[in-house]
């Protein structure tokens, strides 16, 4: 495609750029209650279109049906994992009394330990947390209020979900024709090759990270069962789980498995269990993330690392979850527009490019039924 001559002075882009960029963001932050959960129905629709193809073209159920057997198959898999989390936490519910005695007994340490260090004798220290818990008790009507406010946001949050997911399988085809027609028969080819190529990573991405927390979880399980853990099983899926939070989950997995080992164990098997997951997170960076979740969408660390901080800013948790995949739509985007490119190449690895024929793109992968 031919780019006519811009004669506009630099300033005068950079200021148009940053004044867009600002006015995008306000959106963004404005319609967070719409687009957070449309978003995440998006990659659920991708990942289910499979499924839901399946079931329309084989079995030849009705669209709505197959989209709907799609969504509830999803349901029964996340049940799953939620069932066998729940039944592992079951079992340390029934050993609180022993879980009690321990951390008594590291209290007890902590407060000598702070009474030779800084020289604060117990008296003090009692009167402190005395104090600080008539604190938290006075205002626990507000913290139990906000917690149910917060229960109930995220379970409009996950109902939001699912009906984003049904209707963006339902109206699938609509939606390619739309995208198909806005962009003149120039661009055709470009749209075609978007469309398929953002369908095919973001599959490829989601379904890596489910077989890469797989394959986390039985390395994390075998480790503390070998070291000797009493939950290993509810430790390791809680590493796994963890694990699909870029950077920060690490830390995360790191604490709460440390904690739990310790109250349920010695200071010897919590050192373990630290060294084990650092241990598997090298091998999940260096080996499992590039071959398993490894496409042809290549973002660099700096590139990540700054979407992971900018979607936490704009809209917290999830934000983190969606920064990946945005910027890899983005990044798909940018290499096939020619004016974009060097923005394509900035978020890249920096290996050069081969150049793509025109005439090998094939058609988009949704169908137009």
């Amino acid at each position: 495609m031919t780019v006519k001559q811009n004669t506009h002075p630099f300033y005068e882009k950079l200021s148009l750029v940053l004044i867009g960029l600002i006015a995008l963001g306000y959106l963004i932050i404005l319609g967070k209650e719409v687009l957070d959960p449309l978003i995440f129905g998006f990659l659920f629709a991708i990942l289910l279109y499979p499924i839901a193809n399946f079931l329309e073209k084989k079995l030849r159920l009705p669209r709505s049906i197959s989209s709907l057997v799609s969504i509830l198959l999803l349901l029964s898999f996340v049940g799953g994992i939620l069932y066998l989390v729940g039944s592992q936490i079951s079992k340390l519910a029934t050993d609180w009394p022993m879980l009690k005695t321990q951390v008594s007994q590291s209290l007890d340490d902590l407060s000598e330990y702070i009474q030779h260090v800084f020289h604060i004798n117990t008296s003090k220290q009692l009167t402190y947390v005395h104090e600080t818990t008539t604190k938290i008790m006075a205002s626990g009507g507000d913290v139990l209020g906000q917690t149910f406010g917060a229960i109930s946001s995220l379970m409009l949050f996950y109902v939001f979900i699912l009906i984003f997911t049904f209707f963006i399988l339902l109206y699938r085809s609509l939606l390619i024709r739309f995208i198909e027609w806005v962009f003149s028969d120039e661009y055709a080819a470009v749209v075609h090759d978007i469309v398929e190529n953002i369908q095919k990573i973001l599959r490829q991405y989601i379904l890596g990270l489910l077989l890469e927390m797989f394959v986390v979880a039985c390395l994390a399980c075998t480790a503390f069962w070998m070291i000797g853990v009493k939950y290993a099983v509810l430790l390791g899926i809680i590493v796994a789980l963890f694990n699909l939070i870029p950077y920060i989950g690490i830390f995360t997995a790191l604490l709460l498995s440390t904690l739990i080992t310790f109250a349920t164990g010695s200071v010897g098997d919590a050192v373990k269990v630290a060294v084990s997951v650092l241990a598997i997170h090298a091998i999940d960076s260096n080996i499992l993330l590039p071959t398993i979740v490894g496409s042809k969408v290549k973002l660099n660390a700096l590139i990540t690392f700054l979407g992971i901080i900018i979607g936490e800013m704009i809209w917290g948790l999830s934000g983190m979850f969606l920064s990946i995949p945005v910027l890899a739509i983005l990044k798909i985007v940018f290499d096939r527009v020619e004016t974009l490119k060097p923005w394509g190449f900035l978020f890249g690895s920096g290996e050069p490019r081969k150049k793509s024929s025109m005439k090998k793109m094939k058609p988009a992968v949704a169908d137009r039924s």
